[in-house]
């Protein structure tokens, strides 16, 4: 059975997306810890992180590293974390994090609740600095 990442990626569940190349895409989390709270998804379903063959693994911290950066020039934060806890889903993948202070680095953490349209705004803003 599909993992809910690949039915984002076919298009199936609807999603906030951020960008998107042949092997990854980044969209908005629905439970953000905070504003911009991204993930970055191989394409290809795999459970494990560190199962990923090293090339993809790669590309997934460059292409992470792109969002990154319209991350940062679209969300007020003095840095833009990466983790990577992977047991949420069955399919490899990172969070980019904005924040302020390392305590919201917290995934654990209180959600917050954004409207379908401030996600879609959230989302429009950080696309339109991402530089591929």
């Amino acid at each position: 059975m599909s993992s809910i990442f690949t039915r984002i990626i076919k298009g199936e569940i609807p999603s906030h997306k951020i960008a998107e190349s042949e092997h990854f895409i980044a969209f908005l989390d629905i439970n953000p810890v905070v504003k911009g709270h991204t993930l970055v998804v191989p394409k290809e379903e795999v459970d494990y992180l560190f199962d990923l063959d090293g090339g993809t693994l790669a590309g997934l911290i460059l292409f992470s590293k792109k969002v990154a950066r319209a991350l940062d020039k679209s969300i007020a934060c003095k840095r833009v974390g990466l983790m990577v806890i992977g047991t949420e889903v069955p399919h490899a993948h990172v969070h980019l994090i904005p924040f302020q202070r390392e305590s919201q680095m917290n995934i654990s953490g209180p959600k917050l609740d954004f409207t379908k349209e401030e996600m879609s705004e959230i989302a429009a803003s950080i696309a339109g600095n991402f530089e591929p």
